[in-house]
């Protein structure tokens, strides 16, 4: 019987597949993930959210019908929110030593300073504190806002305090979420048609994920329109 060097594995791992991942690694592989979608700049293409949902099916009873491999729930709910946390406190350290400059290379096509100047819109519109937190829900830019945030000179222990209560909410709130779905997404559709419906519940969760940053947008807009309304209304009663 032939066993596979833990070099060949590694190769054979697909670092986009989270089934992949959690099969070769398990939650060293979650921690890793995690860590570099939000603390390096390379990272913003790993599958945070799917990984997520999926070690929390990979720690629930039935874990092994759907995952392969059955994962440790009050582990992953401790490594994964620590490793998002020190992953964005790296990527506030990188903007704050680097500044601009971190944005500034000619040839990039995804790290350049129009980002930080939408970055700057974001922080004045939700403030740092929103901005930091409603980040973790969205792809790309919970990878991006990090650095941002060192660039625009967030204070340490204002971001670390914002970094914390973000960090934990996504990390457990969508392992929690793939740890409750899992018997029901077993029994719904059967264990050998999983691989069949868990690319579509993982597209459904990272939707989810994006609510929290839909709703403050609409409660912007909702804002904005209020105070024009309110304006035009003093304008027109002072006219008369």
């Amino acid at each position: 019987m032939s066993t596979a060097t833990p070099a060949a594995l590694s190769a054979a791992v697909n670092l986009l597949d989270p089934t992949s991942l959690l099969q070769a690694f398990g939650v060293a592989g979650v921690a890793a993930t995690l860590f570099a979608e939000t603390g390096l700049l390379v990272g913003f293409f790993l599958p945070g959210d799917s990984l997520l949902f999926l070690a929390g099916i990979a720690a629930s009873p039935v874990a092994r019908d759907i995952v392969g491999v059955r994962l440790s729930l009050p582990l992953l709910l401790l490594v994964a929110p620590l490793s998002a946390i020190i992953g964005a406190q790296l990527g506030h350290h990188l903007g704050a030593r680097f500044g601009r400059r971190l944005f500034a290379r000619p040839d990039s096509r995804l790290f350049k300073s129009a980002h930080v100047a939408r970055a700057e819109t974001y922080f004045d519109r939700y403030g740092p504190a929103k901005a930091v937190v409603l980040a973790r829900f969205v792809p790309v830019v919970r990878t991006l806002l990090n650095p941002v945030a060192g660039v625009l000179q967030m204070p340490f222990g204002r971001f670390l305090r914002w970094n914390i209560v973000g960090g934990l909410l996504w990390t457990d709130a969508v392992l929690l979420a793939g740890y409750l779905a899992a018997g029901t997404l077993r029994d719904a559709v059967g264990a050998q048609n999983i691989d069949r419906y868990l690319l579509p519940v993982i597209a459904l969760i990272v939707l989810v994920s994006l609510t929290p940053l839909f709703i403050e947008v609409l409660r912007h807009r909702r804002g904005g329109r209020t105070a024009e309304e309110t304006e035009s209304g003093v304008i027109n009663g002072g006219r008369r």
